[in-house]
């Protein structure tokens, strides 16, 4: 499907459709509310075009605040975590390569929206080397009932070191509707997405890298594993979440509803990884020359929800979940150990039910999901309360306890080469979560998260000790007998005196567990001074500050290309470097402009940054962009 085709068929279409739509409000009465962006919860926001230091934070290509990650040399190769959120976790197994999803879109990721009026947003940003990042977006309703959207992000950098280049797109299409009457309604998307990562294996002489040695200034210069390599996720995925209200009373006495759902997912999913000639890095395979390795999944997912609420009961929910999953290879594989099979498959089957009510100020919130058949899934437990102190403020606290299998490259993996094939479905158990936090917001005063998860059966990548330590250690899938113990405590903060602003993250964490397993830096801050005001009789808006972000030292995870995945190591430490970085950013009208130098201290504090061992963090570099938000 040519996509940018299709993008650019409907923008055409959608003009002359647009001219019929019949709004309530005057074109001139319409404010930047009226133009709303829905979650795949429903929750309602509107599109943002203030220039905030939060907006700042977020403008990278991954559009998030990314305070808990540290990105690889090259954008859109990768991101070591300098924190975990145990909170996220889906009912059953993905697919793996968990390195590659740090930009792929999920379900949540996905929005829908409600415009009075044709809209469009244009995102750029320049990269490190030959390319740029591009995000096209537009969205119009046909008709005050139906809206669609269409968007293309694009990215391509060539990087500085060798053999490194992303080459990555995201096409995203959405749709919704409701009839007239309200009885009827749906949100619906498309996804397909390709993320694919030239592989070097990482740096192979620190000496070239930490000398400061000006011949290689031009990291091109400097030796790597190998330049033959390179891996490729792509997915596509439909989805559709609709409804039917059976009954719908509305009095002066009360409100009742009763009304059906059904949630449809269906994804295809492949990881691969091509090699011309096999290298010792990863040991010895089963083929000299054109290595490729390639597992696929395919997944059903169907869900209907039987919904009644009222003012006295609240939202009760009743759910039956039917997955079916294909996670399979090209044939099955016969090695010493035994066989290795080329597929799992199977379905499972879930009820669960949720409950939600309001109390004046207090929302309280319950879900449950467990499997009644089948091998993958296990239990979820949430449990939310939230007060609302009004004027944004509020508190939030809340607990859950998850169990499932673990992704299925745990399980099961075939490849060229020969230790990184293995089946574990007889000796992993479900992975158990239970973890308990609060979330606190009072805008005058700070933003204060805590959150203590408690893991057992954790599952992760880790050194094989069949393989040298010290001469490129093989990696393999392992599950701990122990219990670990994680905190994460984050704090904001930001004073403000005149047109000056000093905001301040700070995050501490503590794990406890017998060995070097789950490792994180103890603290992590990050501290913007910056100065905003108006310029030009108020036609210019403009914020310039500095931003220095710190990290202790931690055993950070390395990074194997062959799978896609970071596994633990306790051989190195990284961090205790500074990253600080200057930015000059201006709004002029609806237009925000973005300008950035980048690591501005690494020519002066020396070559022992790093992303990852044998993965060097970014040099400095100036980059510029921006965000540009037409309503016509």
């Amino acid at each position: 499907m040519n996509y940018r085709l299709l993008l650019v068929f409907l923008m055409c279409f959608c003009f002359g459709k647009a001219q019929d739509v019949q709004f309530k409000k005057n074109k001139d009465e319409l404010t930047i509310s009226d133009y709303r962006i829905i979650s795949y919860k429903n929750d309602t926001t509107y599109f943002d075009t203030t220039l905030t230091v939060q907006k700042e934070y977020k403008y990278n290509y991954l559009r998030k605040d990314d305070f808990e990650l540290l990105p690889f040399s090259n954008i859109g190769q990768s991101y070591n975590k300098l924190a975990y959120n145990f909170k996220k976790n889906s009912l059953y197994p993905e697919l793996g390569a968990r390195a590659k999803h740090f930009n792929y879109w999920e379900v949540e990721d996905v929005f829908y929206y409600s415009v009075p009026t044709p809209t469009t947003e244009l995102f750029f940003k320049t990269v490190s080397e030959q390319g740029q990042v591009a995000d096209g977006f537009f969205t119009v309703n046909t008709s005050e009932r139906f809206n669609f959207s269409i968007a293309n992000k694009g990215l391509r950098s060539l990087g500085k070191f060798q053999n490194i280049r992303s080459s990555i797109g995201n096409f995203r299409f959405t749709a919704n509707y409701r009839t007239k009457n309200g009885r009827y309604g749906f949100k619906a998307h498309f996804t397909g997405q390709d993320i694919e990562n030239q592989e070097n294996g990482g740096i192979t002489n620190r000496e070239q890298f930490e000398s400061e040695n000006p011949e290689f200034d031009d990291r091109s210069r400097i030796d790597v594993a190998f330049q033959d390599a390179e891996n490729l996720l792509v997915g596509k995925r439909y989805y559709l979440d609709h409804y039917y209200k059976i009954y719908d009373k509305k009095d002066s006495v009360s409100n009742s509803q009763l009304s059906l759902q059904h949630l449809f997912n269906y994804e295809t999913k492949f990881y691969r990884f091509d090699q011309n000639s096999a290298n010792v890095f990863f040991g010895d395979s089963f083929q000299s020359d054109n290595l490729t390795d390639r597992a696929q999944l395919r997944s059903l997912f169907n869900q209907v929800n039987l919904n009644y609420s009222n003012n006295v009961l609240g939202n009760i929910q009743g759910k039956a979940i039917a997955y079916n999953y294909n996670y399979f290879f090209r044939s099955a594989l016969i090695t010493d150990d035994g066989l290795i099979p080329s597929n799992l498959r199977g379905d499972e089957f879930a009820v669960g039910g949720q409950w939600t009510k309001t109390f004046n100020k207090l929302k309280l919130a319950g879900d449950f999901t467990t499997n009644l058949s089948g091998d993958l899934g296990g239990i979820s437990i949430n449990a939310t309360a939230i007060l609302n102190l009004g004027k944004g403020d509020y508190f939030k606290a809340h607990a859950f306890s998850t169990s499932r299998m673990p992704n299925f490259n745990f399980l099961l993996n075939q490849s060229n080469y020969i230790q990184y094939n293995w089946l574990n479905t007889d000796t992993f158990v479900e992975e158990e979560r239970l973890g308990v936090g609060f979330d606190l917001k009072l805008n005058k005063w700070l933003h204060l998260e805590a959150d203590y998860t408690t893991i057992d059966n954790y599952t992760y990548f880790g050194q094989n000790p069949l393989t040298p330590t010290d001469d490129n250690p093989q990696v393999a899938p392992f599950q701990s007998g122990e219990t670990i113990n994680y905190l994460k405590i984050k704090l904001n903060k930001e004073f403000k005196l005149g047109k000056f602003a000093l905001n301040n993250t700070l995050m501490y964490q503590n794990v406890e567990q017998n060995q070097d397993i789950l490792n994180v830096p103890e603290f992590v801050t990050r501290n913007t001074l910056y100065f905003s005001d108006h310029l030009f009789k108020k036609a210019l808006y403009l914020q310039t500050g500095i931003t220095f972000k710190y990290f202790t030292n931690y055993f950070a995870d390395g990074y194997n290309p062959l799978i896609s995945e970071f596994f633990s190591q306790n051989q190195e430490e990284i961090g205790e470097f500074p990253l600080i970085d200057l930015f000059i950013n201006v709004k002029v009208r609806r237009t925000r402009i973005y300008l950035k130098a980048e690591h501005l201290n690494s020519p002066f504090t020396g070559n022992d940054f790093y992303s990852a061992p044998d993965y060097p963090y970014r040099d400095f570099i100036v980059r510029f962009g921006l965000v540009w938000n037409f309503f016509i």
